[in-house]
């Protein structure tokens, strides 16, 4: 299979949860710096509490990484998470928006609205990455992604820190790709200009 190009992705799209911190430390580590579409990434948080996700990652990251403000214009070149309590979508094209809609699979924020709200705006694409994760968010997002046209690439479960994630989506809706992080991340550094 070859490799596809950035010119393919106008949005990626990351999902995580158990073991998602140090597969995303992985994976952001890898992304080339000169990346040409935003970056938006759920990780299940903690609901009561601030998160340091942010800063954890910002200084291994080459590229930007912040938390999501309401309302908020897509950047190109920027990796942006959920806030804890909030899920995170895509409002259009353009921006951004966060909801309290109830959670979803007991999280909030969820991977599900995040990649069927990033499907419905970016159709055919959207590149969604699934890693690591203890629930069956996910599976709904991915069906979305792929069903649009888009691209879903989901980390073996075989490779997980916690398989059930990623198995469940593959039972659910496939996968365009079923990779270790190692291949993920090779992958992600060859989405450049």
């Amino acid at each position: 299979m070859t490799t596809p190009s950035a010119q393919e992705f106008e949005l990626v799209v990351v999902g995580a949860s158990a073991g998602g911190v140090s597969a995303l430390q992985a994976l952001l580590s890898a992304m080339p710096a000169t990346l040409p579409m935003p970056v938006l990434v759920v990780l299940h948080l903690p609901r009561d509490r601030p998160s340091r996700i942010v800063d954890l990652l910002d200084v291994r990251c080459p590229l930007p990484v912040r938390e999501a403000e309401d309302k908020q214009p897509l950047v190109a070149g920027t990796v942006t998470f959920a806030p804890p309590d909030y899920h995170l979508l895509v409002e259009d094209r353009h921006s951004l928006a966060l909801s309290v809609d109830p959670p979803v699979l007991y999280s909030r924020p969820a991977i599900d609205p995040l990649f069927v709200s990033a499907a419905e705006a970016f159709g055919s694409t959207v590149l969604a990455i699934l890693l690591t994760g203890a629930s069956n968010d996910g599976s709904a997002g991915v069906a979305a992604v792929r069903q649009a046209g888009g691209q879903a690439w989901i980390q073996s479960p075989d490779d997980a820190y916690s398989p059930i994630m990623p198995a469940a989506a593959l039972a659910h809706a496939g996968a365009d790709a079923v990779l270790t992080l190692s291949s993920l991340c090779s992958r992600m550094k060859g989405l450049t200009r």
